[in-house]
């Protein structure tokens, strides 16, 4: 009745990209949903099991009993028979949804494995190298059984969309790389001209090397500011922050200075939101800044849910 493409953002939450369902179903197209709803638990098995059916969530569980001779819990982790958490069974509930199949996208952005390496050690690499894309979940308003056949075809179709999306990754890191290159050009042919005064005097600017709504260069004590960035002494202060927390690294990219651990990013208002701060050496550094950005989101959940 329902079949939706679930992806992860960056921090885990999820979003529905993509949808097709039955007339008079309520859409959930665009709708994120908090981390909390798919736990690392459940991710990891769908990293290990592709696929996951549940023919009718409302019914009863079979009690498992095992043999006490053993010396191990049974675990039924591989088990397509595995019956759905209580949680889980509420939640689809919440949607309207009985049984549902679940498919998961694995891409593997990692390298080839390294010769010499047990196969243990080369199963455990290969884990570390996988990361879950996103879910295409499939929801049914009424009981139904997904045939063994058919569910092997829908993991296989599964395979191909993240080979797709694996070369999808790679085009953009392609493009980024260039993008990375030509800065690096344009920045020598600027330090070329007048280092390093030459960069926020004459044009073009640090400001045409990132896109970006102000830039800062910090020399010899002194400040030079381009369009919107802090004030003076909230630059110094960003300075001596990064030179107390970020001692080891050359620089630092957030998108939000506040989540960064930034302790004046209240005081920098709407002005100032991310930053891109590169060291030149201990005391002399180059800054970005960025705005805040509005954004819409719509959160998923239930109804009586604030």
């Amino acid at each position: 009745d329902r079949v939706m493409a679930y992806k992860f953002h960056e921090d885990d939450h999820g979003e529905v990209i993509s949808e097709i369902t039955k007339p008079g179903l309520e859409p959930y197209l665009g709708l994120h949903y908090p981390a909390t709803d798919i736990p690392q638990a459940a991710r990891f098995l769908f990293m290990k099991n592709k696929v996951r059916m549940i023919c009718d969530c409302n019914a009863k569980p079979v009690k498992v009993y095992q043999d006490e001779k053993l010396t191990f819990d049974l675990t039924l982790c591989g088990s397509t028979l595995r019956a759905p958490h209580s949680c889980h069974s509420q939640y689809m509930e919440n949607m309207s949804s009985i049984a549902s199949l679940v498919m998961a996208v694995v891409i593997n952005e990692g390298v080839d494995e390294e010769e010499g390496m047990e196969p243990a050690q080369q199963e455990q690499q290969q884990l570390k190298r996988k990361r879950l894309w996103g879910l295409v979940v499939c929801h049914n308003t009424t009981p139904r059984f997904v045939p063994f056949p058919l569910r092997y075809a829908c993991e296989f179709l599964m395979q191909v969309f993240a080979i797709h999306v694996n070369k999808e990754f790679e085009l953009e890191n392609q493009i980024q790389e260039k993008n990375i290159l030509r800065t690096q050009t344009l920045l020598c042919d600027m330090l070329l001209r007048d280092a390093p005064l030459g960069i926020v005097t004459q044009n073009p600017n640090i400001m045409d090397l990132v896109k970006c709504e102000g830039a800062a260069l910090l020399y010899n004590n002194k400040i030079w500011r381009l369009g919107l960035t802090p004030t003076d002494s909230q630059m110094r202060d960003i300075s001596v922050w990064l030179s107390e927390y970020h001692t080891d690294s050359t620089g630092l990219s957030t998108d939000s200075l506040y989540d960064a651990g930034y302790p004046g990013a209240l005081a920098l208002g709407d002005v100032v939101c991310g930053m891109a701060a590169v060291r030149i050496n201990a005391k002399d550094m180059l800054f970005w800044f960025r705005s805040h950005t509005a954004a819409e989101v719509r959160w998923g959940g239930a109804k009586h849910d604030p």
